[in-house]
This record gives structure tokens, C-alpha cells and sequence, in this order.
């Protein structure tokens, strides 16, 4: 499963997710039913139930869209989703304890706590860059961020989808040719806590980061390559986000 923002199930929830941030909490709540209503797959129900349930207005009915959501997370079994289930677990315990059920509770903040360990991601693993580099190279953390150059990483990033791999490429400073790289992690990784549930649930984007280096062995070549108005219209929106950075 490969994230697509192109998906009209997607596009229905970010019409909805712009709709809250311009105040207009009714609308936001009517596209999202909407998405739920034409949602065809897991997937697609996963992420549309998951904007349903935090426009509930009573503590019942939100529990009963959290726990259809992890319904569906679990159906699908995806590395994608996997970092979905903390916050999902962590939520539903809040509902039961607010309903009064404290054993159910206390049961999800256990879950919530074993799912926030580590990803379960076995890969294969990729990394963009115009860098040129050799197989048995390793990539560390400590060089300064693509998006904020006064920002020094304390950890490197990865993803397992080529073609974000290939995105970072396109965004990476420098002059040289975009090189997307198979990676190794020399050790532990978690989820990158800067998309993974930020927008969308989960880590949809199955991107990473690790303290410890990461091994290069071997290069992707073909992979689809960002247009030079895509580039441009990433470049703006990344100038124009005054997010702060997770560090």
C-alpha cells in the first residue's frame, strides 16, 4: 500500500482538514461523513473514520468511531498504519476512562505503550540525495537540515517508498545529479515524529529517522522524477511552512 494523495477519499479529508483550520467546524464534519460514505476500501475507511470520530460530540460516540478506525488499522496490517495505533489506543483510553470503565483503560494505555516501542518496517529502506556516494558509505546524523540550513539533524532520515525517497533527491541542497540510495540501519529507528500523525494517521509515508549511521548498499536509478513545477511548488510550500522542526 502506497500512499496517494491523488486518492478522492484523501482529497475529501483535505477539503475537510481546510475547512477546520478556516474555522468552519460543520463543513469540515460534513466532508469527512462524506469521505466515510464513499470510501470503498480498509484504507480508504481507516483515514476517513479517523477524521469522523474527532468531530463527535459526545464521549460514547467518538469511542465508537475510534474503535471502528482501529478496526479497520488492523484489518489492513500495514507498516503505514502501524504508527497510527499509539495515539489511537491512547485515545480510546481516554474515552473509556472518561466513560468510567477504568479496566478497558488501562488495558489500551498498555497497548498504546508496546505499539510506541518501534516500527516494524523491515524495509527495503532509501535515501535521497544529491550526494555522490559509494556502496559501504555511511550516512550521520549531524549535517544541517534541507528545509532550515541553521538547524544541525541529530538524526539521519529514510524512507521505505522510492519514489519519496526520490522527492528528497529533488528538495536536497546542492548541484549535483538527485541520487536515491538502498540503506541500512546500523541500529534502532523510530517513526519521524515530524509526519507521523501530524495530517494524516499513521505514518503513511513510512519515513524514519535514527541517531546511528546508515549503510549504503547500493542505488535505485529509476524512480518517478519530480517535474520542474513540482519542484518549484514543493519549494514554496516548504518556504512557506513556519512549522517547527522535531529535532
Amino acid at each position: 500500500m502506497e500512499f496517494n494523495p491523488g486518492n478522492s477519499i484523501v482529497k475529501l479529508c483535505i477539503q475537510g482538514m481546510n475547512m477546520e483550520e478556516n474555522g468552519r467546524p460543520e463543513e469540515a464534519s460534513r466532508l469527512f461523513l462524506q469521505a466515510w460514505n464513499e470510501a470503498t476500501d480498509d484504507f480508504e475507511k481507516f483515514i476517513a473514520a479517523h477524521y469522523v470520530a474527532r468531530h463527535q460530540k459526545s464521549v460514547s460516540d467518538q469511542l465508537k468511531w475510534l474503535e471502528t478506525d482501529l478496526h479497520y488499522a488492523l484489518k489492513i496490517n500495514d507498516d503505514a498504519v502501524q504508527g497510527a495505533f499509539p495515539a489511537l489506543y491512547s485515545n480510546i483510553a481516554k474515552c473509556y476512562e472518561e466513560l468510567g470503565d477504568h479496566d478497558s483503560a488501562k488495558k489500551n494505555r498498555e497497548l498504546a505503550k508496546e505499539f510506541r516501542d518501534k516500527p516494524s518496517d523491515k524495509g527495503p529502506f532509501f535515501h535521497g540525495t544529491k550526494a555522490d556516494l559509494q556502496v559501504g558509505d555511511l550516512l550521520t546524523a549531524g549535517g544541517k537540515s534541507n528545509y532550515k540550513t541553521e538547524l544541525i539533524m541529530n538524526h539521519i532520515y529514510f524512507t521505505a517508498l522510492l519514489n519519496g525517497a526520490g522527492l528528497a533527491a529533488s528538495l536536497a541542497k546542492g548541484d549535483g545529479p538527485e541520487r536515491v540510495y538502498i540503506v541500512e540501519p546500523t541500529g534502532s529507528f523510530e517513526n519521524d515524529p515530524n509526519v507521523t500523525n501530524k495530517k494524516f494517521p499513521g505514518n503513511l509515508t513510512r519515513s524514519y529517522r535514527s541517531p546511528e549511521p546508515l549503510k549504503i548498499v547500493g542505488e535505485i536509478t529509476d524512480w518517478i522524477k519530480q517535474t520542474p513545477e513540482d519542484i518549484r511548488k514543493w519549494q514554496e510550500k516548504l518556504a512557506n511552512n513556519k512549522g517547527e522542526i522535531i529535532n
